[in-house]
């Protein structure tokens, strides 16, 4: 229990010191180029609010979603030496197989195709 409290007040206390640091260090110098929304110094060509393309968040969505398989299926390899191997390869080999069947879908129906028909 001594253990816990001491813990928690070491991290309180260093979070606090940071919050204060981080307020009081700081200088606010602030000019015209800093304060625009392009700090290399050209002028804005057109609108900042365009949206972007819905292609844009689907790769970027697929890309999250592959990464996360890595980092499920990282860890494989050290459970293999478990008594009963089943109860990993089943659960992560049906998982891939559904992201499998999605991206097969996706490759299908063109949702990867970064080319405007």
């Amino acid at each position: 229990m001594n253990n816990i409290i001491f813990y928690s007040t070491v991290c309180l206390v260093i979070t606090t010191l940071l919050f204060i640091l981080g307020q009081v260090l700081p200088s606010s110098n602030s000019d015209l180029q800093k304060t625009s929304p392009y700090e290399c110094g050209f002028d804005p060509i057109n609108s900042s609010r365009l949206p972007f393309s819905f292609r844009f968040f689907l790769v970027a969505l697929l890309f999250l979603l592959f990464d996360l398989e890595i980092a499920i299926l990282l860890p494989l390899p050290f459970s293999s030496v478990l008594e009963n191997i089943t109860n990993v390869f089943f659960p992560l080999s049906s998982f891939i197989i559904i992201l499998t069947i999605g991206l097969i879908y996706e490759w299908i129906n063109g949702g990867l195709d970064w080319a405007q028909n």
